[in-house]
This record gives C-alpha cells, sequence and structure tokens, in this order.
C-alpha cells in the first residue's frame, strides 16, 4: 500500500510539475518566417524562370534561388507591388503566396523546408525547450508571418495570433503565455499588446521576452532602399534584390525613428547633399522611390510614440558588435554600390539606441522590465548563444 502510495505521489508529481509550465509562443523577425508560393505568372522576366507551378513550392527560403542565375526569378516572385489609392500592397501579379506552419515550430525552427544547418532560426531555443520539459505544438507554438508586411497590413496574422495565445492558455492548464520575440518581432508583438485590454493580458500574457528587438528602428533598412542588401550571395550587385527590398513595407517601418535619433543628426552622407530623419521624403524623391516615403507615411506611428506593453518584460540583445551609425556615399557609390560607414554600438544590424528602447518602458508600467546584454552577439547569433538561452529557461523554469 505504501508502494502504491509512493508511486502515485511521484507520478501525480510529474504531472503538476509539467501542468506548471507556462506555454510559449515565438514570433520571429524579418526574414524569419516561410514562404512558400505558388505561380500562374503572365511572362517570366528571364527564360530559365519558372512561370507556373501546380503547387507551392519554397520561396523563402529556397537556397539555390539565392544564386546568381536564379536571383532575378526569386526578386520578381518575392516583390510586392503597392497600390496607392487602397494605401496597401499585393504580390507581384500571378504569384499566390502563403505561410506555413502557424501554430507549429517546424517552418521557425528552420528557414528552408530542407532544414539546411546555415537556415537554423528558432531551433535552438526550442530544443533546449524540449528538455526542459515543453513539448512542440502542444506547450511551445511558432507564430510566422508574412515579414514583408507592417503590422497594418497583418491584420488577420494579428487576429490569429492572439487566438493562438489563448489556445495555448486554455490547452495548458490555463498557465499564462510567454512570448518570446525576435528582432521585428518584439515590436510587431508590441503593436498587438497594445491593442489589447488591461484584462485580457492580465489573464493571458506572463512576460514578454524580447531578443534583439528593434524598438526604434535602425540605419540597415535605410541602405536598402538606396543600394539594396545583396543577401551574402557571392558575386551578387546588392542592386538585384532591391527591388524587392525597397517593395517590403517592414522596411520602411523599420527605418530609423525620429523619437530615437535627433533631427540634426546625419544618418545619409551624399554627393548632393545629407539626409536626418527629417529628410525622408527628399531621400525618396533623390533615389526616384517616392512610393518608399508613401509606405513610410503609413507605417512611421504603428509604436510611435513608443508605449509600455503593460507586461513583465526581458530585453536581451547584443552589444559592441560594429554596426553602421552612418552612411557615406561618393560618386562612385550612390546608387550603385554599398557605401563605406561610420561605426556606431549595436549588434551588428540594429543600433544601439534601439536596441535600448525597451528601458524607456520601464517608467511606464509597474510590471518589471529587466535588461540584459550579451558584449560581442551579433543579431541573429542570439537565437544560438548559450548563455541568451540559459536566461530564458532561468524565466521560463523560475
Amino acid at each position: 500500500m505504501a508502494v502504491t502510495q509512493i508511486v502515485v505521489f511521484i507520478f501525480l508529481g510529474v504531472v503538476q510539475c509539467k501542468a506548471m509550465l507556462n506555454p510559449v509562443v515565438l514570433v520571429p523577425g524579418d526574414g524569419g518566417s516561410q514562404i512558400r508560393a505558388r505561380l500562374n505568372k503572365p511572362h517570366k522576366v528571364a527564360p530559365y524562370c519558372k512561370k507556373q507551378t501546380q503547387t507551392f513550392t519554397d520561396l523563402w527560403l529556397d537556397m539555390k534561388e539565392l544564386t546568381p542565375l536564379w536571383i532575378n526569378c526569386f526578386v520578381d516572385n518575392m516583390r510586392l507591388e503597392y497600390d496607392n489609392v487602397t494605401r496597401t500592397t499585393k504580390n507581384s501579379p500571378g504569384v499566390e503566396t502563403m505561410i506555413p506552419g502557424f501554430g507549429t515550430t517546424e517552418t521557425v525552427e528552420y528557414l528552408d523546408s530542407v532544414k539546411i544547418p546555415l537556415t537554423k532560426y528558432f531551433n535552438d531555443i526550442v530544443q533546449a525547450m524540449v528538455k526542459w520539459g515543453y513539448k512542440r505544438n502542444v506547450s511551445v507554438f511558432g507564430a510566422p508571418y508574412d515579414f514583408r508586411k507592417a503590422p497594418n497590413e497583418l491584420k488577420g496574422y494579428l487576429t490569429a495570433l492572439q487566438q493562438l495565445i489563448e489556445r495555448a492558455y486554455y490547452n495548458n492548464n490555463n498557465q499564462r503565455v510567454y512570448m518570446i520575440t525576435h528582432s521585428m518581432g518584439s515590436p510587431v508583438t508590441l503593436y498587438l499588446l497594445n491593442r489589447m485590454t488591461q484584462a485580457w493580458k492580465d489573464k493571458f500574457i506572463m512576460g514578454f521576452i524580447s531578443l534583439a528587438g528593434v524598438w526604434g528602428g535602425a540605419l540597415k533598412p535605410i541602405r536598402l532602399m538606396i543600394t539594396g542588401d545583396n543577401l551574402h550571395i557571392p558575386l551578387i550587385s546588392p542592386l538585384k534584390p532591391r527591388r524587392m527590398q525597397r517593395s517590403m513595407t517592414s522596411t520602411a517601418w523599420l527605418m530609423p525613428s525620429d523619437e530615437f535619433w535627433k533631427p540634426d543628426e546625419v544618418l545619409v552622407v551624399s554627393p548632393a547633399r545629407n539626409y536626418t530623419v527629417r529628410d525622408y521624403k527628399q531621400l525618396f524623391k533623390d533615389i526616384d522611390y517616392e512610393t518608399g516615403y508613401m509606405t513610410w507615411e503609413d507605417t512611421k506611428g504603428l509604436v510611435k510614440p513608443l508605449q509600455a506593453p503593460q507586461v513583465e518584460m526581458h530585453c536581451l540583445h547584443g552589444v559592441d558588435v560594429p554596426t553602421a551609425g552612418r552612411f557615406l556615399y561618393d560618386k562612385s557609390t550612390w546608387l550603385k554600390k554599398n557605401p563605406k560607414y561610420v561605426k556606431d554600438n549595436g549588434d551588428g544590424t540594429v543600433n544601439i539606441r534601439s536596441l535600448l528602447g525597451c528601458l524607456r518602458l520601464r517608467d511606464q508600467q509597474n510590471q518589471t522590465v529587466n535588461h540584459q546584454t550579451f558584449h560581442g552577439v551579433e543579431h541573429l547569433d542570439i537565437l544560438h548563444h548559450k548563455d541568451v538561452i540559459a536566461y530564458i529557461k532561468g524565466v521560463l523554469m523560475k
């Protein structure tokens, strides 16, 4: 009888322990969700590009398309078109897209369906969580979205994210949910939380763990607008992906905010003039992309002024990684090549002042805002760093 009681006690203890785990929802950043596409295009941008596909196939990320031969096909399928009447974007003609895996972790653990190690994203964090007792798609969930778009175009996603949080809560013995976000996923989550009632947040949200959150924009999106980024593809000019990068409303949204940069701080030096946060209209005119100014106007106020979410926060990010603080273009590089830049502190992608933005929220809420920096940890590497994962464990398992 005594043995039976001990066994029952141990069993119930294990069940109770597992029941006490707070479920987690993972919200990725810019480039952190898979995108699949089905094609029925009116024309091809090159003879070797596909015009039609019967099923949805990998678009982001398909490594074979990120090569000098296929890059033009990829960019044309990935780009968006802006409607200046509805102030919204749509896919390139003949391209139908979907975001696979909402509610599961699979498509945010790796950015390609083949699971090439190079495309590892949330995998190290999820693998660690499984060791702590979490179960994929039971107590830890992924919430991928179309990262090409800013939150003003993500209404359906935000509704689904709210419902996922509620489902995670109810399916885990009414345990409140931790949001773990990366990069652009942090302001996307902030946008959602600031539109929910305090009663809803008190019921469903345990805390908000932000990894490398972009709270006030960054310099890098300006370079994407002016000369583009070659996505680390050898032998590719940054101008090749520029059309796609410019068309993404998230690029405009993540440009430096005048809440974080002073009106007289020079962001871009060009042969003709300098540009500050007050000069975006002129900048877009000078680079012959005035649509960019419209998308910036559409998105500039989505999380401005920066408002606290009124939930417990943990802000983790790298520091002391050289990051562009001002772009220096001359006649040989303006609208043609990558510029030189003046170094700033940051994580290699996001400037330090933006990463520190969550500290501004401390005086706006009663809930704690915890802050931890990691020396030399880059923007993507934070997802794999052992000390970051140990910090997350300390929060989730307390």
